[in-house]
């Protein structure tokens, strides 16, 4: 018995498995409370889940489109982790998925790029994308730098500003800004072939070279927060700014360029999307996927690499969900619920370590009230 839990111990040294396994379970009460509201509405939720399982990976192209289905929450994810390392709470991915991808888009159809190369078109379309989420992102950083402004209310302010700017610019008819007048839908026009990002799977969506992208923005970031010091300079900025000034830090420059750089990474995700799945830019195109992004973000406590497998999840969820309403005759609201669930059992995680009696690595309960989930 000694040498088991000496064993255990070591494991959970080594790995760092307990906080892990916070998240992991509130995934598993979450498919529990669905599979409670589906038994609710008469239908058997074994046959329910399977179906979504097998429209989240039952073939190779519903594989693909799972894989497709996440790259933009690992940039709009990724936006989130940043921000809250540095103690702020960017709500405003949404707006800078907007201002990327339409500047991204409008770059993409420049008369130069007709005929530029890929290697040429692709980075100045990224860019263009990272450029327009850096803007918007930094706007609240130097409010909450130089005034005070809180971060949540700016960024959520202009989340709305973004979206009535960018439904204009596209829908507008009279002038005509970036409408593409010749299309049945409100749109903008295609971006060159040239700067469309090469496609590597032709499944519905498709999936794109933007998913190397995403997965070489994660590491990135994961190197920079890990060993740079700047990385240390936002951790500590983010645990005490108090603290961090008084070591010298420049506690506003973090903060500013925190936000800043979490826009752009929404606004490459973006950028991706329009370059990659539709090769033009539509306003309903990033719904929700900004705020999914705080959800992928908290799911994987904030942690760059663990936001992958994070967001694969969710990309699949909502991939697999059509199937599940074909087949099984269950809303695609329930996966919605789900994913909401899991966002509720992570942000309340004293209610997930109560239940399966997960402790810290000294052994202790931890009170969620008074302990980070970062």
């Amino acid at each position: 018995m000694g040498e088991s839990d000496s064993l255990q111990g070591k494991i959970v040294k080594a790995w760092s498995v307990q906080p892990v396994l916070v998240p992991l379970y509130a995934i598993l009460l979450s498919f529990i409370v669905g599979g409670v509201l589906i038994a609710i509405i008469g239908v058997n939720p074994f046959e329910a889940y399977w179906a979504l399982v097998r429209g989240m990976v039952g073939s190779p192209d519903r594989v693909a489109a799972s894989i497709a289905r996440s790259v933009p929450f690992v940039g709009s994810a990724l936006a989130l982790a940043l921000a809250f390392r540095a103690g702020l709470f960017n709500i405003g991915a949404e707006g800078q998925l907007l201002v990327g991808g339409i500047l991204a888009a409008w770059v993409g159809t420049f008369s130069f790029l007709a005929d530029a190369p890929g290697l040429v078109a692709i980075p100045t379309v990224l860019i263009a994308g990272a450029f327009g989420g850096l803007v918007w992102g930094g706007v609240p950083g130097v409010l909450r730098a130089r005034t005070g402004a809180h971060e949540v209310i700016s960024t959520i302010m202009l989340n709305s500003v973004a979206l009535f700017i960018v439904r204009w610019i596209v829908n507008s008819r009279d002038p005509v800004i970036l409408r593409d007048t010749a299309a049945s839908v409100p749109r903008t026009e295609q971006i060159a072939d040239g700067a469309v990002l090469p496609q590597l799977v032709d499944s519905e969506p498709n999936l794109h070279f933007g998913l190397f992208v995403m997965i070489a923005v994660a590491v990135v970031l994961a190197f920079v927060i890990a060993r740079t010091t700047f990385g240390f300079e936002v951790i500590t900025v983010g645990t005490n700014p108090n603290a961090a000034r008084y070591a010298g830090i420049n506690v506003n420059r973090i903060i500013v360029s925190s936000m800043a750089l979490s826009g752009a990474f929404a606004g490459v995700a973006a950028a991706s999307e329009v370059s990659g799945t539709n090769q033009f830019f539509q306003p309903g195109t990033f719904a929700f996927i900004g705020f999914d992004g705080i959800a992928i973000a908290l799911l994987a406590r904030a942690n760059p690499v663990a936001i992958l497998p994070a967001a694969l999840l969710w990309g699949s969820l909502l991939a697999g969900a059509p199937l599940m309403q074909q087949e099984a005759d269950v809303s695609i609201d329930v996966v919605r619920i789900i994913q909401a669930m899991v966002l509720l059992f992570v942000a309340a995680d004293a209610i997930v370590r109560y239940l399966f009696r997960v402790r810290d690595q000294g052994g202790r309960h931890i009170d969620a009230t008074n302990a980070g989930w970062v």
